[in-house]
C-alpha cells in the first residue's frame, strides 16, 4: 500500500520509517528543503535510538522517500497521514490546529482518487470532523473518508512502541475507512497486538485521557515525596508498596522535579480548555498542572536550602536538560525552570548532557557547556542530577567530592541514596520524598 506522510516531525517521522519497515511504500513530505535535504543524506534531525539506522535500511529497499512535492506524495495512495505540529495555542491554552487544516485543505485541493485522511497529530475531540468539513469545503466532489489514529510513542522508545505497542487505536466513520487502517496495521493484527476500532471522537479523547492520567500519576507521586519528606517516610518504597496493587501499576510512580516534554504539558492544558468550552472544568487536570508547576518550584526551594539560603557566587553543576533520557527534546524541561532560578539568583551554572546542547545553548544562555559530569562537578559548590541518563547512574562518587569545593549533591532523580554520599564524602545530600542529610565540611583533598 503506498501512504503519504505530511510531516516529519518526531511523530511523522517515527511513524513514516515504521509503517516502511512494515512493508509499504511511504512517502514523507515536509515544507522545510533543509530537513528534506538532511533526511535524504540519510541524517534524522532528532534524537531517537535506532531511528536513523531503521530509515537508511527502508530507504535502501525502496520503500521509503522522501519529498516537498505533495501533490506526487498522494499521488496513488490510499492513506495520507496528517502528523503536523499542534502546539499549545498563545492565550487560551488550546492546540493550534492552523497546520492540521491547512494540511487537510492542501490534500484536498491535490486528490483525485479516494484516498483515507488520517489525522496523526494529537487534536482536540471535534477536530477530524472539521478536517472533514475542510476537505469538503475545498474540493466536494472527492471521494474520501476522514480516519482519527492517535499515536502513543515514548521519546527514547518510540520505535519498540510503535512495533510492539499496548494497543492502536482507530477511530472511523465508514467499514471502507476500517478496512483500509486494518491494512495499514495488518503486521501488528497478525501478531495480535490490539487493535481498538472506535468513532471518531472517542479515538480522539482516548489520547488525551491516557495522557492526562500519566500526568496525573506523575503528579500524584510527586506530591506523596513532598509529604514524605515530612513525616520521614521514604517515597521509593512507598511507590513500590503501592505499585504491586495490580489496579495502580508500578509505571509512572517515581518521584522527581516534575513532568515535562512534548505531550504532557500540551496535552494537560489542551483537555482543561476542551472542558472549558463544554462547560465542564477538568478540575482534576487543571489541579496537576498547577501542581506539577509547583514542584519545579520546590525543587529550586531544595537547591537554595543546600546553597545555604543564597545561590550568589556560588558554582553549581547541573546533568541533564533533556525532559527525560534518550531524547534531545527540550520542551517543557524542568531545567528551563531550574536552571534560569539560579542563574538569576547569580550562580555559575555548569552543565553537560548527552543529546541537550543543541537546542540547550539557545535555551539556556548564560550556562557554560561541558563533556561530562566530572567537568560539570569540578569546584563546584553542588553537583545537580536533573535528567537520569544511563551515564550518570554510575557515577566515580568519591571522585566527584574530592575535586568539588563543596561535596553537596542534589540527586533530584533519586539515582543514589544518602549512604552512598556520606560514603563518598558529600557533606549534604539532598532527594526527592527521602530523608536529606547534611554534615559539617572537613576539607578536601585536591
Amino acid at each position: 500500500m503506498k501512504i503519504a506522510m505530511i510531516g516529519t516531525g518526531y511523530v511523522g517521522l517515527v511513524s513514516g520509517v515504521c509503517f516502511s519497515d512494515f512493508g509499504h511504500d511511504v512517502v514523507c513530505v515536509d515544507k522545510d528543503p533543509e530537513k528534506i535535504a538532511m533526511l535524504e543524506r540519510g541524517n534524522v534531525p532528532i534524537y531517537e535510538p535506532g531511528l536513523e539506522a531503521l530509515m537508511v535500511k527502508n530507504v535502501e529497499a525502496g520503500r521509503l522517500s522522501f519529498t516537498l512535492d505533495l501533490a506526487a506524495a498522494i499521488e496513488g495512495a490510499e492513506a495520507v497521514f496528517i502528523a503536523v505540529g499542534t502546539p499549545t495555542r498563545r492565550g487560551d491554552g488550546h492546540a493550534d490546529l492552523t497546520y492540521v487544516m491547512a494540511a487537510a485543505e492542501e490534500i484536498a485541493q491535490l486528490a483525485k482518487d479516494y484516498l483515507v485522511i488520517v489525522t496523526k497529530s494529537t487534536v482536540p475531540v471535534g477536530t477530524n470532523r472539521q478536517v472533514k468539513h475542510t476537505v469538503r469545503k475545498a474540493n466536494p466532489e472527492l471521494d474520501f473518508d476522514v480516519a482519527s489514529n492517535p499515536e502513543f510513542l515514548r521519546e527514547g522508545a518510540a520505535i519498540e512502541d510503535f512495533m510492539k505497542p499496548d494497543r492502536v487505536v482507530v477511530g472511523v466513520q465508514s467499514e471502507r475507512a476500517a478496512e483500509v487502517m486494518a491494512d495499514i496495521y495488518r503486521p501488528l493484527y497478525l501478531r495480535d497486538f490490539p487493535i481498538v476500532t472506535t468513532d471518531l471522537e472517542s479515538a480522539e479523547m482516548i489520547k488525551y485521557a491516557a495522557n492526562a492520567f500519566l500526568a496525573t500519576k506523575i503528579t500524584f507521586i510527586n506530591e506523596i515525596a513532598a509529604l514524605c519528606e515530612r513525616t520521614g517516610a521514604n517515597v521509593k518504597q512507598v511507590s513500590h508498596g503501592i505499585g504491586l496493587d495490580g489496579r495502580i501499576g508500578n509505571k509512572f510512580l517515581h518521584a522527581g522535579p516534575g513532568y515535562g516534554g512534548s505531550c504532557f504539558p500540551k496535552d494537560t492544558k489542551a483537555l482543561a480548555r476542551i472542558g472549558q468550552e463544554v462547560g465542564l472544568p477538568m478540575q482534576i487536570t487543571e489541579t496537576v498542572i498547577s501542581v506539577n508547576e509547583g514542584i519545579k518550584r520546590r525543587m529550586i526551594d531544595k537547591l537554595l536550602d543546600l546553597c545555604d539560603g543564597s545561590f550568589n557566587g556560588k558554582t553549581i553543576g547541573v546533568l541533564g536538560v533533556t525532559f527525560k533520557p534518550n531524547t534531545d527534546d527540550m520542551r517543557d524541561a524542568p531545567a528551563l525552570t531550574i536552571i534560569p532560578a539560579l542563574l538569576g539568583g547569580g550562580a555559575k551554572v555548569r552543565v553537560t548532557d548527552p543529546q541537550g546542547r543543541h537546542e540547550g545553548e539557545a535555551l539556556l544562555p548564560g550556562v557554560h557547556w561541558v563533556e561530562d559530569a566530572y567537568k560539570a562537578s569540578h569546584n563546584a559548590d553542588l553537583l545537580v542530577i536533573l535528567t537520569e541518563w544511563n551515564e550518570f547512574r554510575a557515577l566515580d562518587l568519591k571522585r566527584i567530592a574530592r575535586k568539588m569545593a563543596t561535596p553537596r549533591l542534589a540527586d533530584l532523580r533519586n539515582i543514589y541514596s544518602a549512604r552512598d554520599a556520606k560514603r563518598a564524602g558529600f557533606v549534604a545530600y539532598e532527594s526527592v520524598g527521602r530523608a536529606p542529610f547534611r554534615r559539617k565540611p572537613t576539607g578536601n583533598a585536591d
